[in-house]
């Protein structure tokens, strides 16, 4: 179901000349909602260290919160896609941000750890699942026909900006008035976007009279989807589960989880806290990881509309895993020169892997592309889960963390090798009824 504006024209038509196309508007606000969205997402990695202090929590503990949030953002993706199909952005974007705020501000009143999991895990994973990546390809599909690699190198870095605006402060209300003066930053900082949605963002063009922007007089309106919201989720799934070209980039996507958000995302603060770095330091470093990425994944998206995106991808796997290989050895009590040319490589590559498998998915599964590529951001969220897991145990079991990024660094291999195995389409396929 479409939310059309009510005095939105019966034909499509023209932008006036001289006047800013509303898919650009859109984009935009779209952009300052994943932001917001990625607040929350960036605040783990700094409060690990604190609930383990007043609460006597284990890091295996903590990383299960952790690792329950980024398994159901990945599970949830999928059935968000189609919801927004059958029910509209808007109103499933705000009651996204709504769930963020909630799940985060109820947080300052836990005192369990299986309290912990339920607002950490559940009600913010479900929220952070409904404005995934699997939103970046929605948008970019349905208001773009020119400049989709740049659209979605440019929603994708929304999340790193997140990381940007948040982590450095938050890490200081972490060491000054508390963990919980963060927990509410967040809760008021997704809230706020809330009326923002709801007066820029509409469902499709043809509700504001427009075609999308860079069609041309003979374009089409493709055909809505016949099925319901779940049910073309799982139909989708099954026939995309039939290929080679899905398990390929599944898998290929699954350690890029692994390898970021689940690893360092999670872990890179307490990991560096153990080397003596002080707290609000490491959290700046993982920001400047997420400024560097803005600059990496719009970079990734243009390129993905001029190159070959299973080259491109190979080539962003096998450097990030060389990276990782040579990252235990960098750490230290205080920031060193080399820890800072980590802090740049590695930010490049951050998620510059979106926009290249985001056109895959598009290239190979037509209409259908957003959906699959929610499954394929499922698996993603299911290797992240993995080794946010896992890498807390790491840590408790040996101290220190060096088994988890040697692993992933080997992982990343795989995955240049697996991408260069994705086929290509010589044709484009037909819209899904």
């Amino acid at each position: 179901m479409s939310i059309a504006t009510p005095d939105a024209p019966q034909q499509q038509r023209h932008r006036p000349a001289g006047r800013i196309h509303l898919a650009w508007w859109v984009a935009a606000v779209s952009f300052v909602a994943l932001v917001g969205a990625a607040a929350f997402r960036a605040t783990p990695s700094v409060f690990i260290d604190p609930l383990h202090r007043e609460f006597g929590w284990s890091h295996g503990t903590i990383s299960m919160a952790i690792a329950v949030n980024i398994l159901l953002y990945g599970l949830f993706s999928p059935f968000a896609s189609a919801l927004q199909e059958r029910y509209g952005i808007r109103r499933v974007v705000a009651c996204a941000l709504t769930l963020i705020a909630v799940g985060s501000g109820v947080t300052i009143f836990m005192t369990a750890s299986w309290q912990l999991v339920l607002c950490w895990g559940f009600i913010v994973g479900i929220g952070t699942g409904s404005m995934a990546m699997a939103f970046v390809a929605t948008i970019t599909n349905r208001w773009f026909i020119a400049r989709r690699g740049l659209v979605s190198g440019i929603l994708t870095a929304g999340s790193a900006a997140g990381q940007l605006v948040f982590l450095p402060l938050v890490g200081l209300l972490v060491e000054g008035p508390g963990w919980r003066a963060a927990a509410i930053l967040v809760s008021l900082s997704a809230l706020a976007m809330v009326p923002l949605v709801l007066l820029v963002v509409r469902d499709r063009p043809e509700d504001a009279g427009l075609r999308p922007f860079g069609a041309g007089p003979d374009y089409v309106t493709p055909a809505p989807p016949q099925s319901g919201a779940a049910r073309r989720t799982l139909r989708v799934l099954w026939e995309a589960s039939g290929t080679r070209v899905f398990w390929l980039l599944a898998g290929t996507f699954a350690i890029c989880g692994a390898s970021t958000n689940g690893l360092v995302g999670a872990h890179f603060v307490p990991a560096a806290h153990d080397h003596g770095m002080p707290l609000t330091a490491a959290a700046s470093l993982l920001a400047v990881i997420g400024f560097v990425d803005l600059v990496g994944t719009i970079f990734s998206g243009w390129l993905t509309d001029r190159f070959d995106p299973r080259v491109l991808l190979a080539v962003y796997y096998a450097l990030r895993g060389l990276s990782l290989l040579a990252l235990p050895s960098l750490f230290a009590g205080d920031v060193k020169p080399p820890m800072l040319f980590f802090i740049v490589f590695y930010g490049l590559d951050w998620v510059a892997t979106v926009p290249p498998t985001i056109a895959l998915c598009r290239e190979h599964f037509g209409e259908d592309g957003a959906v699959v590529f929610g499954w394929v951001l499922a698996s993603h969220q299911v290797g992240a889960a993995l080794i946010a897991w896992g890498a807390g145990f790491v840590r408790d079991a040996t101290g220190n963390y060096d088994p988890a990024w040697f692993t992933a660094g080997a992982l990343c291999a795989l995955a240049a090798v697996m991408s260069l195995m994705v086929g290509r389409r010589a044709a484009p396929v037909a819209a899904a009824g």
